[in-house]
This record gives C-alpha cells, structure tokens and sequence, in this order.
C-alpha cells in the first residue's frame, strides 16, 4: 500500500492559509504539484474501480481539467474573503449526469486538521430540497434504512450547518423524519485524521466509506430520478 499525502502536503496546505496570496503561492507552485495535486488525482484515478462497483453512474475522473479535483483557486467575485486560493484541497466523485440534472455527489476534503469524507447534496436549489423531503415522507422506511441505520449513524454525521427552525411547508409537524426535512442539505460524513490522509490505509478507508456512503446517495438518486 501507498501513501498519497505527506507531512509535506499539509505543510503547504498550513503555509498557504498564512500566506493566501499569489506571491507566496507561485513561489510555492512545485510543492503545491508535487505534494497536493499530483498525489490527490492519482489518489482519484485510483478511486475509479471502487466507485464504480459502488454505481456504475458515478466517476472518479483524474483528469487534470474538468475532472473531480476542484481547482484551488476561490471564486471571489461574489465574497467579502477576497483571499485567492482555498487552504484545502477537495474532489468530488459525481454522477455521470451532473451538468444536465441535480445530482448528489461523494467526496474527499483534505486539510491539515479538518480532513473528512462525505457524500449528499450540497446547496440544492430550492426545487431539489422540495423534491427530496417529498420523497422521504412519501418513502419513510427506506430513508429509515439508508440515512437512520445504527451502524451507519455511529459511523456518519448528518450536517447540520443549515436547518430551517419550522416546519416545512405542507409536512406534518408530527412525521417521524421531520427534522431531517428541515435540513437545507442533506451530506453524511465523517472526520479523517492526518495520520489517516497521510498513512498507506488511506485508500482503503476511503473505498470502505464510499461504500457505506452508497445506499444513502442511491436514495438520493430515487428521490431525483436519477440512476443509479
């Protein structure tokens, strides 16, 4: 087995948000490559097998461009952080119809002390939430298996950064899932250590979490219309 991150990889990563501007950061471009992007899409070109046992319909794509890695750089047009890089690194593993539909997603967060692996919606639009609490009220005790099983909660969090305070429109406040509907985003995931992103078993928790993470994103997909 091989590691993919180093010390060296959150080294820069802890540099970078010290020193978030672009001097610093061309002065650092060939440990930007060499420990954090080169290593992140082999890690994702290595993903591909164990994502697509998991659903024919999702990619772990490694290319460099208009792949699963998201670019370093911040769109900051629209925030009062005008800071031009972010001081992660992620990459999302999306389902092959993601430009043409709402589409959950898997995906992998590395930062120095803030690493985690996760899966779900992310900011749908107000259409998508509609659809999906319909879906869980109309469909309780698959959403029961898929994002309330025991082991599954003891492994994943629910995220709960968004939650509207009352009930949802046209929902009974008395539904057994009714504060899952009040969510604004619905992604399971879990914290990764750095001894974990930058340990030989990374691949292998990651695959084993793909995994236990695809039954609640194939619910996801029903509730969309999507395959799964």
């Amino acid at each position: 087995m091989t590691a993919y991150f180093s010390e060296a990889s959150l080294r820069f990563l802890r540099g970078l948000a010290r020193h978030n501007d672009k001097a610093w950061f061309q002065a650092h471009r060939a440990d930007y490559e060499a420990h954090v992007r080169q290593p992140f899409l082999r890690l994702i070109g290595d993903l591909q097998p164990a994502v697509a046992a998991i659903s024919p319909h999702f990619r772990a794509d490694p290319r460099p461009v208009g792949g699963s890695l998201f670019r370093i750089h911040r769109d900051a047009r629209f925030s009062n952080d005008k800071s031009p890089y972010k001081s992660w690194q992620g990459a999302r593993l999306f389902h092959e119809r993601r430009r043409e539909v709402p589409a959950p997603s898997f995906y992998v967060h590395l930062q120095p002390g803030q690493s985690f692996v996760g899966a779900g919606l992310w900011h749908p639009e107000s259409d998508t939430q509609r659809k999906v609490r319909q879906f869980i009220f109309d469909n309780p005790e698959t959403w029961r298996r898929s994002a309330h099983a025991r082991a599954f909660r003891r492994r994943f969090d629910l995220d709960a950064t968004e939650v509207l305070v009352r009930t949802p429109r046209g929902f009974p406040a008395d539904f057994e899932f009714i504060d899952d509907l009040r969510h604004r985003n619905w992604v399971f995931w879990r914290p990764l250590d750095d001894a974990t992103m930058t340990g030989p078993r990374l691949r292998t928790t990651l695959e084993k979490d793909l995994a236990a993470l695809g039954p609640f994103v194939d619910y996801l997909c029903a509730a969309l219309d999507l395959e799964f």
